[in-house]
């Protein structure tokens, strides 16, 4: 699975922002904060914002606010809301995806793969991330010693 920077930038610049409520920020805030290049930002916080996490305000005293309090904004609402779905196979979810002959089963190897991308990502919400308190099912597949080794 490859995090793509796009997700990676999304998910820190709402984290961010949850850490700063009730007060907006504006996008020059949230990229000095969070070391995000300021135009990329921009194009994602629009995504954040079509997909209804956040509200901008224009003027003065504009900037970016949450739509929802942080334990209420999975990881996964974030990821889809820059990405799409989490997981898709050639570009279609991995329940549409058909192979012939011993590659067969690789549909439910593929449908197994988001189902584990969903049991983190939708039950770690930016409340979580921001109290340092992940979900214990989280903790426990980060402690294992091979999670934390590059294959």
């Amino acid at each position: 699975m490859h995090i793509t920077a796009r997700a990676d930038y999304a998910v820190r610049a709402v984290v961010q922002l949850a850490s700063l409520q009730p007060a907006s920020a504006t996008r020059q805030q949230l990229a000095e904060a969070q070391d995000i290049p300021g135009k990329f930002l921009e194009t994602i916080l629009g995504d954040l914002r079509r997909a209804g996490i956040l509200d901008a305000q224009r003027g003065a005293t504009g900037g970016y606010r949450l739509t929802k309090p942080p334990a209420e904004i999975t990881i996964a609402d974030i990821v889809r809301a820059t990405e799409g779905p989490l997981a898709a196979v050639r570009g279609m979810p991995p329940e549409d995806t058909i192979y012939p002959g011993p590659a067969q089963p690789l549909t439910r190897v593929w449908v197994a793969v988001r189902a584990s991308l969903r049991e983190v990502l939708e039950h770690t919400t930016v409340a979580d991330v921001i109290a340092d308190r992940l979900p214990e099912h989280v903790i426990e597949l980060q402690k294992r010693p091979d999670s934390w080794t590059r294959r």
